[in-house]
């Protein structure tokens, strides 16, 4: 473990310094002004985050954008007048009154930052833990996005080399996703990973003594990170040198991330609220700003105070800003100059468009072979694969069941693992047992920008997952979860592998739209729209994909629409509609047979897509789901919370409201009256209920 560095080459004037004192008083007085906040870890860090965005960060605040710019990552979202503050003395639109507005309606200074609300936020953090997955995230993605365009470059001189800095809390430390991140940064040696770990001793329920013994560096050195240590000035501020130091000896160290560990003194200098867990989550009271302004030198009876000097010090890094853009501009002409086919790919990816020709890739399969959905899928990737550079991904240690091996000879992992396979830029991801991790660290890669991410699991472990896919619907960002073994249609492994729920709660999340294909042509469909939708529709996709094969029927545009017409009615106008999703489509179709031999003209519906289906006008709906035909059953293995609202009063369900069993999936679909037969009988009474009104 590194102490504390003895040399740097920091300049640090007096202006620098009133600068962070400046950014301490708008702490206090933001916080104050609306009553409520979290101003402690913001006045604490100050110094911190004014070293990163004035002196070390290479970004540009007139282009919040710039491809070439570094990531900056405040996982304690709760502090994120941390982040507000730089960003408004930057200059990255925030401005005075943007900061009296904190935490009020309609404002760009929300309680915790959120990504595509206020500019130069890359995300959106809050729930701890979140933050620092999406740094590693990001961190992955610039590895890849340097594999695509400029691979053979030394390290360090390619356009594309760029550093992901993140703050960490103790918070984000205890969360167990940042265990499953931290780990997988160290295992894939992401040397462009630098952390800064607020070692403040201090959580809402006082000294973190009462949660938290353990030596966080000696895990993280575990986990093969680089590590150090810095203390406290004398006077128990940050020691802006040594931090300077330990960030650049952070900066030098290529072959793993990086944590330096500062132990900081939550609300210094406040003269009494200093040390305390209140100054955490709570305005520090008049009396007591006015008093740390007197220690700070700041007149108490001001508000909101930013001397001219200090604005124009501060408003210096956008000039800097331009300065290295256009720097980064020269190289990266340079290398177009050197690499023109790599250059096109650049701007088609960077555009957000698709190579010419690339639907032509996606297979097309033949009509009445039975095929599990997630083979199909596993097929399509593949194919969309050899076309589509920019597509990467894998599963949480399960590929040989998600089929999520886009290619089987290239693996994402670092120079020095002993895989015949590994290649620092490889196409598959193996994520590891760590779904939670995954599904953050996905967002980070989205949030970089420039590639396409799919991570697998099974659909049950999406609970694992939750809390990133709720943040990845928040922020509309285009990841693919490749959800397998979507039903007790998994057989044996039993009710603690058979997500009964999962629909149904996943399509509670708002802007995660979930697929359900019925069979192969709707998988291959149901990819080839979730590709267009990247740029068009960003938001996140689940495609809920069988275990057990089921039948294929001819491929049907309506796919896209979400939900269509897979066979129609015989005999006249339809007396019911049956709605299906997935591998009990065939129920639905079995059972219009069977309907129809009774003279009973019987409609069917595939919907793989409620979401994709409340998308559509009305007329089409409509057209669907005909508004005069009132008798209606859908079929789903699952709960059938989902499906009230299109079935209506005289409707049937045929669900699954309780847990499953082990045993042959045909055995449990019989047992547990998933069956034609009880779609049939669904129908006659649904019917008859129609009559009776």
């Amino acid at each position: 473990m590194s102490t504390k560095p003895t040399t740097t080459d920091l300049e640090w004037t007096e202006l620098d310094q009133r600068a962070v004192d400046t950014a301490r008083v708008l702490a206090m007085d933001s916080v104050q002004k609306v009553g409520n906040g979290h101003p402690g870890t913001a006045m604490s860090l100050a110094p911190a985050a004014y070293l990163l965005f004035q002196k070390l960060m290479r970004h540009d605040p007139s282009d919040a954008d710039w491809t070439g710019r570094d990531r900056f990552v405040l996982s304690p979202g709760h502090t994120s007048l941390t982040l507000y503050i730089q960003l408004f003395m930057a200059g990255y639109g925030l401005e005075l009154a943007d900061l009296k507005a904190f935490r009020t309606w309609d404002s760009k200074t929300p309680g915790h930052p959120e990504h595509g609300h206020t500019r130069g936020v890359e995300t959106t953090t809050g729930p701890l833990g979140q933050g620092i997955a999406n740094a590693v995230g990001m961190a992955m993605a610039a590895r890849y996005e340097r594999g695509l365009f400029d691979p053979e470059a030394p390290q360090g001189e390619s356009p594309f080399d760029h550093t992901i800095w993140a703050i960490v809390s103790d918070g984000d430390l205890e969360e167990g996703i940042s265990a499953e991140a931290s780990s997988l940064a160290g295992h894939q040696k992401l040397g462009n990973l630098i952390a800064l770990y607020d070692d403040n001793h201090i959580s809402i329920e006082g000294d973190t003594a009462t949660a938290l013994s353990e030596d966080v560096l000696k895990r993280y050195e575990a986990y093969g990170w680089h590590v150090q240590r810095i203390e406290q000035a004398p006077n128990g501020d940050f020691d802006v040198q040594a931090l300077y130091a330990a960030f650049k000896a952070a900066q030098a160290e290529t072959e793993r991330p990086s944590i330096i560990a500062a132990r900081t003194i939550i609300a210094w200098p406040a003269p009494n609220a200093q040390n305390t867990e209140a100054s955490h989550g709570s305005a520090l009271g008049d009396a007591e700003v006015a008093a740390t302004k007197k220690v700070l030198g700041f007149d108490p009876e001001q508000t909101f105070q930013v001397e001219d000097a200090v604005f124009a010090h501060v408003r210096q890094v956008v000039d800097r800003g331009a300065e290295a853009h256009a720097a980064w501009d020269k190289r990266i002409q340079q290398w177009r100059q050197a690499n023109p086919e790599r250059a096109a790919d650049f701007d088609r990816i960077n555009a957000g468009e698709l190579p010419d020709g690339w639907e032509k890739a996606i297979p097309v399969f033949p009509a009445g072979k039975d095929v599990a959905t997630r083979k199909a899928s596993g097929e399509v990737l593949k194919a969309l694969g050899g076309v589509i550079p920019e597509l990467w991904g894998g599963s949480a240690d399960l590929a040989g069941s998600n089929n999520t091996t886009i290619d089987a000879s290239s693996s994402f992992l670092p120079e020095g693992n002993p895989l015949p396979e590994a290649h620092p830029y490889g196409r598959t991801v193996h994520f590891g047992i760590r779904e939670h991790a995954m599904g953050s660290t996905m967002n980070g890669i989205a949030l970089h920008g420039n590639t396409r991410i799919y991570g697998g699991t099974f659909l049950v472990f999406s609970d694992y997952m939750r809390p990133a896919v709720r943040l990845a619907a928040l922020m509309k960002l285009p990841v693919t979860y490749v959800w397998t073994h979507d039903s007790i249609g998994l057989g044996e492994d039993g009710p603690t592998h058979q997500p009964v729920e999962h629909m149904a709660a996943l399509r509670a999340i708002p802007g995660l739209n979930m697929v359900r294909p019925a069979d192969a042509n709707e998988t291959a469909i149901a990819w080839r729209e979730i590709t267009k939708r990247h740029t068009t529709h960003p938001a996140p996709h689940g495609l809920a994909l069988t275990r057990q094969n089921v039948p294929t029927y001819e491929a049907n545009e309506g796919v896209a629409k979400g939900g269509y017409v897979l066979f129609e009615a015989e005999g006249g106008r339809p007396q019911v509609i049956l709605i299906a999703t997935g591998s009990e489509v065939q129920l639905a179709v079995e059972a219009r047979t069977a309907l129809q031999s009774e003279g009973i003209p019987t409609r069917v519906v595939s919907m793989p897509s409620v979401e994709w289906f409340e998308e559509q006008d009305q007329a089409y709906r409509d057209g669907v789901l005909l508004p005069d035909v009132k008798a209606r059953v859908a079929v789903e293995a699952g709960i059938g919370l989902t499906w009230h609202r299109y079935v209506g009063e005289a409707g049937r369900i045929v669900s699954l409201e309780h847990f499953g069993a082990s045993a042959d999936y045909k055995v449990l679909y019989r047992e547990f009256g998933l069956t034609s037969e009880a779609v049939v009988e669904a129908a006659r009474e649904s019917i008859a209920d129609v009559n009776r009104r």
